[in-house]
């Protein structure tokens, strides 16, 4: 027998109006989440208000304490108590909810924080200095108060009126964390504009933990410079600059080389309109832009903006602004597909900075006993000719030849090319371990790992052919039948045309039912509803689906790992600079199918740094 709800009473429920103080706890907690969502909606209000410098202290990490303090034009004393006002703003006027150009546009952040916490708003807006206090909803009168310029929020003793969510708050460390990386977020957004993050805990000046000044030039080396600060330099070295535009779409900003990459989506830093956003579908482009350069374990380090005019993507979806919505997808995801692959492409076989460095890391210099002598001083030249005469070869006595003979075939001796130095990849000097081309370049020498590099080559001459040619169909003898819901039926049959350019032919059968009439060649023997259901997941999940085209590119890997250079082989010196001279031709040949590096450069002045030599 089922157990009576107590929450369900047998008497008819009376319908109440909860009065104010209820409803704004209750609008605040779709707002205010936990401090990090506090800092970003007064941090937004400051670059609103036309701040050039922000500052914010925190205490406890933020629930004791946030403070942010703005240059911006600040509040007139009279409109001080309707900015405490639900829905009360002056971002927009109401006619037009997607003509937005600000950060806010709600009116919710400052009421919802009055209601939950203890608000103070210090402001002067060209005449004199005004202060308004609210805690737990409860307002008090404007008083005159002293302020050179802008605005300065405090907010103290957050959630104090709703006890119960403290109770969800994690350690004071781990808010902290989450602050900093919404104010990181907002400066990468404006890079014109000056930010710092100090921790004041405990009183006093408190410890700086984060602080980037404004930066100058144009706008791609503002964001330079700016990303370099927050990512460090090793992404700014490594990063390649984005500028592409289509249908009203423009995307910005700055994608590192697929060998510089992270083991988790950390690193994935996505801007609309200046608005830091999660967005499934940016998140899904991303993914597919590098699917064919990282494994599925590695992911890529992106700084991306994207701007178009506010009517075409809708930012009013989610109370905290996270999440946006395009009027055309397809548009804004071909648009970042695109420009990342064409970048990536352009940086040919260019493989990151950070592989020399761990390369140079493993190095160890043999323990010595006595002190180290580092460098002598250089002879003069008449001393260093008498030297190489003292050092000249002199005829070997008979018998003793066969024994001074170097035990490496003639065949591996590689002749020196002068003019290939000069090439970024260098000249082939020799083969070690039947698998690492040693090449000298001008400044420095280049190990390959000749498998993976060739791999690469075999896979991109695939892929064109592929693109040549089409993807070869495979008809089948009697069409498998795939039953489905309604809608997943509708929405896989949008996409029949796309899935047909891969050689997946569908049509309806009826009902909810489609029919598979073909299938990609290359694929073999496939199970052709699990692979449409696996299709509907990524739709689900993403808004497009690559399973097909991954499955595809997966079997051309395959195939030109069986079909290049194997580990073990010795190569002639002609051979070697084949290679290299098709790696500098061939995009993305720094690294190999599954991101791995296929070269590492080492410049010749670290290898004199290992030596002592400098």
């Amino acid at each position: 027998m089922n157990t009576p709800n107590p929450k369900i009473s047998a008497e008819r429920p009376v319908i109440r109006q909860l009065d104010e103080a209820a409803i704004n706890r209750i609008a605040a907690g779709e707002v205010v989440e936990r401090p990090a969502s506090a800092v970003k909606e007064l941090v937004e209000n400051a670059l609103d208000a036309g701040a050039r410098r922000i500052s914010v202290d925190i205490a406890d990490g933020g629930k004791t304490l946030i403070r942010v303090t703005d240059d911006g034009h600040g509040i007139a004393a009279e409109d001080l108590p309707l900015a405490l006002s639900r829905h009360a703003t002056s971002k927009i006027d109401g006619s037009d909810l997607l003509d937005i150009h600000t950060f806010g546009f709600r009116g919710e952040a400052l009421p919802s924080l009055g209601a939950v916490g203890r608000l103070t708003i210090t402001s002067r807006a060209g005449g004199d200095a005004a202060q308004i206090t609210v805690a737990g909803g409860q307002v008090a009168p404007v008083k005159p108060a002293a302020l050179a310029r802008g605005t300065v929020v405090e907010l103290r003793d957050l959630f104090f009126a709703t006890p119960a969510r403290l109770k969800f708050m994690r350690s004071d460390r781990a808010e902290a964390q989450a602050i900093s990386d919404v104010v990181k977020r907002l400066a990468m957004a404006e890079p014109h504009v000056g930010f710092t993050l100090r921790d004041v805990t405990g009183g006093g000046e408190g410890r700086v933990s984060f602080r980037a000044d404004p930066e100058t030039g144009d706008l791609f080396d503002a964001l330079h410079g700016r990303l370099g600060r927050i990512l460090g330099t090793e992404f700014a070295e490594n990063a390649l600059p984005i500028d592409a535009a289509r249908d009203g779409l423009h995307l910005t900003g700055y994608a590192a080389l697929p060998t510089y990459s992270r083991g988790a989506a950390v690193a994935q830093y996505l801007f609309v309109n200046g608005r830091p956003v999660r967005d499934k579908l940016l998140v899904g482009a991303l993914r597919g832009a590098y699917a064919d350069f990282l494994s599925r374990d590695r992911h890529p380090v992106v700084a991306l903006f994207l701007h178009c005019d506010p009517h075409l993507v809708d930012v009013n979806v989610h109370p905290a602004k996270s999440e946006v919505r395009f009027r055309d997808p397809g548009i804004a995801r071909g648009l970042i597909v695109s420009a990342l692959r064409h970048a990536l492409a352009g940086a040919g076989h260019r493989a990151s900075t950070t592989v020399a460095g761990a390369t140079l890391g493993a190095f160890r210099p043999e323990a010595a006993s006595e002190p180290r002598v580092y460098q002598m001083d250089r002879p003069s030249l008449g001393a260093m000719r008498t030297a190489y005469a003292a050092q000249a070869p002199v005829p070997l006595t008979p018998g003793f030849a066969e024994a001074a003979q170097p035990s490496a075939r003639v065949e591996d001796v590689v002749e020196p090319v002068a003019e290939d130095r000069d090439l970024p990849l260098g000249a082939a000097r020799a083969q070690v371990h039947e698998n690492y081309i040693i090449a000298q370049t001008a400044d420095g020498m280049v190990i390959v790992d000749q498998h993976a590099a060739h791999e690469r080559l075999v896979y991109e001459k695939l892929k064109r052919q592929m693109a040549e040619n089409g993807v070869a169909a495979q008809a089948l003898l009697i069409p498998e039948i795939v039953e489905l819901s309604s809608g997943d039926c509708a929405r896989l049959l949008e996409r029949a045309d796309d899935l047909a350019r891969l050689g997946l032919v569908i049509e309806p059968f009826g009902g909810d039912a489609v029919a598979v009439r073909e299938t990609p060649a290359i694929l073999g023997e496939v199970n052709a509803g699990n692979l449409l259901r696996d299709v509907l997941d990524e739709l689900d999940d993403l808004g497009d689906s690559q399973i097909v085209q991954d499955k595809i590119e997966a079997i051309l890997s395959r195939v030109a790992c069986h079909g290049s250079i194997r580990s073990g082989r010795r190569m002639r010196a002609d051979e070697m600079n084949a290679l290299l001279r098709e790696m500098e031709a061939t995009p993305h040949s720094g690294q190999c199918n599954h991101g791995r590096p296929t070269y590492v450069e080492l410049r010749l002045s670290d290898i004199e740094r290992l030596f002592g030599r400098s």
